[in-house]
């Protein structure tokens, strides 16, 4: 880099190219999300057989390769948008270093170099010669400063400050241009995919270094950018994200997509692709890694003689292993199949009319979180957000997944055409045991504020001018987390459904704050969970006694219930069901109550 090259480049040139490559991404993204929630879904709506399974599993690739496609242009955009926007810096610092060079009568030469001319006040009758100076960067110490300052005033030509000081910025402005350039070009050339068409884990975690790559590179474009506000509500990073410009919103999704994935208030598709990327990456990264752990022994077990028995142990090698590898290789496990069965609901869209996935949430780390809504929550006419309980994590999402697609069904079938979004929250760390973690209700208090952001922020991203009816499900100790989160806040709900409740820290239904006769209960035989809330574990105590929503005086509706156990509530074609269906639909007459 030098003053020649700096002054020809146009940041425009690179900033039409961020543009092209950011059209490129987006124009990925229809296509992804054509073959995803279009071409998919029709097909199995209306088509069977090994033809079509074959038929999927090819558009399943295709779609992946666009999703990878649409990631590495964002980041490439990205990265030609914070070049830009550091040469442009640099430029800027050097046409005012000419201009200003100019208007003090010195010339800039084509090396950098800087000419003034004669001035000053005449020594023996001669006026003191104009000359050159060459920058070197501008006085990089108070010692530099001081020698510098002392060779401008000692000078007998003041115009030799002037131009020194002109020469120095011009330095200053080419070695910034040359550090931009230095530290931009290998980043840039690292953005480049394999010459196959199939987007293998190591292609997904080559997006990982990518995207660090370009934003330590980018760190000083990135902070130039306008920042989510720091705890901020839904409103405030709803009003900043529509603030943003294309570019700006690119270049947060790029760099930022685990931040802008979990903040509440901001468009429901948007936070899902922020985090699909999160999501296939982390996927591609816990594959490898559980491929480069290696397998437990096949001999874990021995016999040993203690006394006159024979007892049956864990080798040592077995023992050795587990020391090693044994925690870490669980985790991975675990969070692949939770993993594995979010990707398998991503798959069903268009089975017997089920609408598009939105993952509103998603992390691996501890016992994993993840927040999956059956259809757009932003433009649902019926909300219902279910809360699951005790040893909830992300390795049996499934279930809970299941639970709300199932009540999805019965309730668009009861919506008479309005549209309906069920969402799973798993956005807590939900107690693991029964016995020793469920009678504390800890786990409600930390877990409530982000719920309660939560729907906050549904109410900040509805793009609907009516607005949209909302139910809050809350089963087990998923209830006592509502309760918290109504006593601690405000929960903005227009209806609470408690499943199987040992509790929900309140004394009644009319402080869970919904309008009176929304509180809905559901108590099946065989359910000993809301005796235990009766024993103290959970319940609200009055008196010598502790209430839970199955009691009469808690206030509830108590609901028809025809399953059995804690967890047949969403038993198909069950009244348990339907009935909970029902309330999510608006349709309270058609209740069967007790």
């Amino acid at each position: 880099m030098d003053l020649a090259t700096l002054k020809k480049f146009k940041p425009t040139a690179y900033e039409d190219a961020a543009d092209g490559y950011r059209a490129t991404a987006d124009m990925a993204a229809k296509a992804k999300d054509a073959i995803d929630i279009r071409i998919s879904s029709g097909i199995r709506a209306q088509l069977e057989g090994e033809a079509a399974t074959a038929a999927l599993g090819e558009l399943k690739e295709l779609a992946e390769n666009f999703h990878y496609v649409q990631t590495e242009c964002g980041l490439v955009s990205t990265a030609l948008g914070g070049f830009a926007h550091d040469m442009a810096a640099a430029k800027r610092k050097l046409e005012a270093a000419i201009a200003d060079a100019q208007a003090a009568g010195c010339t800039v030469n084509p090396d950098g170099s800087v000419a003034f001319p004669a001035g000053g006040t005449p020594v023996d009758g001669k006026v003191p010669e104009g000359g050159t100076v060459t920058g070197t960067g501008g006085p990089a110490s108070p010692t530099a400063d001081a020698l510098y300052r002392q060779a401008a005033n000692a000078h007998p030509n003041p115009h030799y400050g002037k131009a020194l000081e002109f020469a120095n910025r011009i330095a200053d402005a080419v070695k910034e241009a040359t550090d931009a350039d230095t530290k931009w070009a290998p980043k840039l050339r690292a953005l480049k995919a394999d010459d196959d068409l199939t987007v293998s884990d190591h292609d997904w975690t080559d997006t990982q270094s990518d995207t660090s790559g370009v934003r330590e590179a980018g760190k000083s474009y990135l902070d130039s950018l306008p920042q989510p506000p720091k705890d901020g509500s839904p409103k405030d990073n709803a009003a900043w994200w529509n603030g943003l410009t294309p570019e700006e919103r690119t270049a947060h999704l790029s760099l930022n997509a685990a931040q802008v994935g979990a903040l509440d208030g901001l468009p429901s598709a948007v936070r899902d692709e922020a985090n699909r990327v999160v999501f296939d990456q982390k996927h591609a990264q816990y594959r490898l890694e559980l491929a480069s752990i290696p397998k437990p022994p096949a001999n874990e077990w021995t016999w040993i003689t203690a006394g006159r028995f024979p007892v049956k142990v864990r080798t040592d090698e077995w023992m050795e292993w587990h020391r090693k590898y044994g925690e870490r290789y669980e985790h991975l496990n675990q969070s692949l199949k939770g993993m594995d069965a979010i990707r398998k609901r991503f798959d069903q869209t268009g089975r017997d009319g089920l609408p598009e996935a939105y993952l509103l949430g998603f992390s691996a780390e501890g016992n994993g979180r993840a927040i999956i809504a059956n259809g757009n929550p932003d433009t649902a006419d019926h909300q219902a957000v279910y809360v699951p309980g005790t040893t909830s994590n992300l390795s049996n999402i499934e279930g809970n997944v299941d639970r709300m697609v199932s009540t999805w069904r019965v309730a668009n079938s009861e919506a008479d055409g309005k549209s309906v979004s069920t969402i799973t929250w798993l956005g807590y760390d939900a107690p693991q045991s029964i016995y020793k973690d469920a009678p504390f209700r800890h786990y409600a208090d930390d877990g409530a504020p982000a719920f309660n952001r939560f729907l906050d922020g549904l109410e900040a991203s509805h793009s609907g001018g009516s607005g949209t009816h909302r139910t809050v499900i809350g089963h087990s100790y998923g209830t006592t987390l509502v309760g918290s989160a109504a006593d601690h806040g405000t929960l903005n709900a227009d209806d609470v459904i408690t499943v199987g409740s040992p509790g929900v820290t309140v004394a009644n239904a009319e402080d869970l704050d919904v309008p009176k006769g929304h509180v809905w209960n559901q108590e099946a035989d065989g359910d000993i969970v809301p005796d235990i809330g009766r024993w103290g574990h959970g319940g609200h105590e009055w008196g010598n006694y502790w209430v839970v929503p199955s009691d009469e005086w808690f206030g509830a509706h108590q609901m028809t219930t025809d399953t059995e156990g804690h967890s047949g509530y969403w038993d198909e074609g069950s009244q348990s069901l339907r009935n909970q269906g029902l309330v999510v639909a608006g349709k309270y007459d058609d209740v069967k109550l007790k």
